[in-house]
């Protein structure tokens, strides 16, 4: 018999033997729905929260000054003033800078002691100002609620145009950001008109991020930029699978910037934002080997199970072989008559199992509001296992039946 018509016979043995085969699969099944579930499961969470960190900048990697450490009159060690990334610098690193589809974002540190006015409503100076690019809420954890971002032409001109932090519009416009835009505040002595207003954010180990005031970078160049000034570069990538690739053409891009010999160390240094990313799958990939682990020790009393059944399947049937046998089944016959069927039996299994594990992955993600992601591996991985378990466990009752002699099959009662 060819394939197909030893796929049909074990169809038909399977519906003769429905409940016990049916017990059987479910055995499986919920061994594949284990395994296929919670990995599916465990990759919509990590894709959810991939995707939200890359959002917390996750997929970035920002640029600063190196401090060289050089030797003291003391017979110590001191830190040699850093030499500071210029404006020219940072803006040639933008232009130059054409890794894949990549951002790089310029901002400069103005001042942390502001005071902002609207109207006759009056700020402590505890109010920190920052000069962007049109670049900078991309790459940045800071979502725009009401109004827009910087354009490049009011970037480049240097405009008094602003972007509040949600405490500032808390304290001068009560809270009510869209009421904030095209009006004007005071920065200082400066007139600033407010296109956007920020979502709140919380604080940072640098202070509270939503006492902010964005103004554009040339703004604040020339309203607060000395020779020693330093401008932070952050680039972003579109995945944070790219950071290291992006972070090693950056290097070069850099040096190149910075004239730098081949001979010369890096007078910059580079800090990635995936530590927390990285720590998270290494614990999902602990959490996968248990996961397999936890389904294969299932899939092990189900291999067991239909074990029991096949041998038991073959004493029913041993007339059946005898008859086989006498009208010209080999054993090879015989043999792969019968480990047809405990695959076929197993693939069963691993169908209903996969499609439960898809439902119980998709509602767990629904239930975190996460993004459901199509288990592609873990159905392949799904099937393999039960290709494999279908093997092992149909093995040796699929030898003993070709084994039976035929005269003494025919005998059997």
């Amino acid at each position: 018999m060819n394939l197909l018509d030893n796929i049909k016979v074990a169809f038909a043995s399977v519906k003769a033997n429905f409940l016990r085969s049916l017990l059987t699969l479910m055995i499986i099944a919920v061994g594949i729905t284990c395994l296929v579930g919670i990995l599916t499961a465990i990759d919509s969470i990590l894709f959810s929260m991939s995707d939200n960190f890359n959002r917390l900048g996750a997929n970035s990697f920002n640029i600063f000054p190196k401090s060289e450490t050089i030797k003291s009159n003391k017979k110590g060690r001191r830190s040699a003033p850093r030499k500071p990334i210029t404006y020219d610098e940072a803006m040639g690193f933008k232009d130059k800078y054409t890794y894949g589809s990549a951002r790089v974002a310029i901002d400069l540190y103005c001042t942390n002691s502001a005071v902002l006015r609207y109207k006759d409503i009056k700020t402590n100076p505890t109010y920190r100002v920052i000069g962007v690019d049109d670049n900078y809420f991309y790459v940045t954890a800071f979502e725009i609620e009401h109004g827009r971002n910087f354009n490049k032409t009011e970037v480049e001109n240097g405009n008094n145009k602003v972007i509040l932090g949600s405490d500032v519009v808390k304290k001068l416009f009560k809270g009510k950001g869209e009421k904030a835009i095209g009006e004007f505040i005071n920065i200082g002595n400066g007139k600033f008109k407010v296109v956007g207003t920020l979502k709140q954010k919380g604080s940072s180990s640098g202070g509270s991020n939503d006492s902010r005031v964005f103004i554009p970078l040339l703004k604040g160049k020339m309203l607060y930029g000395t020779a020693k000034t330093n401008y932070s570069l952050t680039t972003a990538v579109a995945n944070s699978a790219e950071v290291d690739d992006a972070v090693s053409y950056a290097i070069g891009a850099m040096r190149n910037i910075r004239k730098l010999k081949a001979s010369e160390d890096n007078n910059f240094e580079i800090r990635k934002s995936d530590g927390i990313l990285e720590i998270l799958k290494d614990i999902t990939t602990e959490l996968r080997l248990g996961t397999i682990a936890i389904a294969l020790m299932t899939l092990l009393g189900a291999a067991i199970g239909l074990m029991n059944i096949m041998l038991v399947s073959v004493t029913e049937r041993t007339r059946e072989i005898g008859v086989r046998k006498a009208l010209g089944a080999t054993r090879n016959n015989i043999l792969i008559q019968f480990l047809t069927e405990a695959i076929v039996i197993c693939q069963l299994g691993g169908i209903l199992g996969i499609l439960l594990g898809i439902l119980m992955g998709y509602g767990v993600t629904a239930a975190i509001k996460g993004k459901f992601v199509i288990p592609w591996d873990w159905m392949i991985l799904g099937f393999m296992v039960c290709l494999v378990v279908g093997v092992i466990s149909g093995l040796y009752p699929a030898l003993k039946a070709s084994r039976l002699d035929p005269i003494e099959s025919l005998r059997y009662e």
